[in-house]
């Protein structure tokens, strides 16, 4: 029998029931353990005093060095203000944490990344740019999660030009690689062109922000776009624009000045990418049914999409993809970042640019492509794990070439390296799970 759109909405709904108590059953989804080997207690006489102080000065002495003596190389600093935490909007670094939590384990388990969860109690962006700068000499990388815009754009800007280290925000350019990806594949699977097809975007925010400069980076025509705010669609006669983060790409855009909101921008369109806010009802079936045969529609807010999957195809969409894991097609950072910052952190880059980004999407389109595309499946899913290391070795390369990298190692090498810290973090913890020292979580909530 085929399943309801009853059955699918329940079945999209038990996330959010089973979430809190598992939770609490573990308090908290991460933690710090030794990776040294501790034969006896005088082993701490190499790993703290008296032994340690020659590590210390030789750092101080040559403070590269700190890369070889400590974690820094390994190191990401996931820093939050949770003004802009999934779709909950301003909730406070403390009410963020369980998503810094999340991140830092899905780094740790997909990128053999070690990533602190880093909330701060404080929403100004001089204060947030200053905290991070004195916690660098501790980091290798750091990754900027939920803040809001535009805020994030001056913080992140500021944070890459004086960080003598990667510093990048997810939301912008995580969520770039990803979508970028996904349009290439979907692009193939609707038989549309990348340099030709009519592109509407919905939501301004941090996420389609830096989308837009991505795919345009890619081979993407600006004039092919449209994007939308909550006042309507942006264009150069719209004067409200004028001095904000806005106004280069409603210079860029839409040159036919086209009015109106997101049905009008969505008129005619191939493909629609949102991440404004939760939905459903913020795209409808209406709204689809006025795209372009074999339209493609990413609806990508959390933890709702903007329009329910099977209501996009209802609407004649030939590729639906959404943000969420229990969905065909999920378009979601987490498919990327773990992986970008394995790249960037092996070969010690000083900061990720967007062609790195770019090197990631690609090959994440390949992989899916080789594997064969459907309309189903534009996209590896996260368990794929093989993903991850091609990412990274492609990233590092990308970042070598951009004369971009403290350090030199071939692709072979990247490889290697990547593909084992990842599948150490996951042996590792099937085997803490079998032994009984990572507990089985308790019965679902009915």
């Amino acid at each position: 029998m085929p399943v309801t759109k009853e059955e699918l909405l329940k079945e999209a709904q038990k996330w959010s029931k089973i979430a809190p108590p598992y939770h609490a059953f573990y308090h908290g989804k991460v933690e710090v353990m030794p990776k040294c080997a501790i034969r006896t207690l005088q082993d701490f006489s190499i790993w703290y005093t008296p032994g340690v102080a020659q590590v210390c000065k030789d750092i101080e002495k040559d403070k590269e060095l700190a890369y070889e003596g400590t974690s820094k190389w390994n190191y990401v600093g996931v820093v939050s203000d949770g003004t802009r935490v999934l779709g909950l909007g301003d909730i406070g670094g403390q009410a963020g944490m369980p998503v810094m939590e999340g991140k830092a384990l899905i780094f740790k388990y997909l990128g053999g990344v070690d990533a602190f969860p880093i909330c701060l109690a404080t929403k100004d962006p001089e204060e947030i740019i200053q905290a991070v700068k004195w916690i660098e000499p501790t980091f290798g990388g750091i990754n900027l999660e939920d803040f809001s815009s535009p805020k994030c754009f001056y913080i992140l800007e500021r944070l890459r030009k004086e960080m003598p280290i990667p510093v990048w925000h997810d939301d912008q350019q995580g969520t770039a690689a990803v979508i970028l990806a996904g349009t290439y594949n979907a692009l193939k699977v609707a038989g549309k062109k990348l340099n030709t097809a009519k592109i509407s975007i919905v939501g301004v925010g941090a996420a389609n922000t830096r989308t837009y400069y991505v795919l345009k980076s890619a081979g993407v025509n600006p004039k092919n776009i449209l994007m939308t705010d909550s006042t309507g669609i942006l264009s150069s006669t719209r004067k409200d624009l004028e001095g904000s983060y806005k106004w280069q790409i409603a210079k860029e855009t839409n040159p036919d000045g086209v009015e109106g909101g997101i049905k009008e921008a969505l008129e005619g369109a191939d493909m629609v990418i949102a991440a404004s806010k939760p939905g459903p009802g913020i795209i409808t079936k209406e709204d689809i049914q006025g795209m372009a045969s074999n339209s493609i529609v990413f609806a990508c807010a959390n933890p709702i999409p903007e329009i329910w999957p099977w209501e996009a195809k209802e609407g004649g969409a030939k590729v639906v993809a959404t943000g969420r894991s229990d969905f065909p097609n999920q378009v979601n950072n987490s498919l990327v970042f773990p992986a970008i910052f394995r790249g960037a952190l092996d070969v010690r880059a000083k900061t990720i640019t967007d062609e790195m980004c770019i090197a990631s999407a690609k090959a994440l389109a390949k992989y899916a492509e080789d594997k064969g595309l459907n309309e189903n499946y534009i996209l590896p899913g996260m368990d794929e794990w093989e993903i991850y290391p091609l990412q990274a070795t492609e990233v590092a390369m990308k970042c070598m070439e951009q004369g971009l990298a403290r350090k030199k190692m071939a692709r072979q090498e990247i490889y290697d390296g990547a593909a084992a810290i990842i599948e150490r973090t996951q042996k590792i913890v099937k085997l803490l799970m079998a032994q009984g020292f990572i507990a089985s979580p308790p019965p679902e909530p009915k």
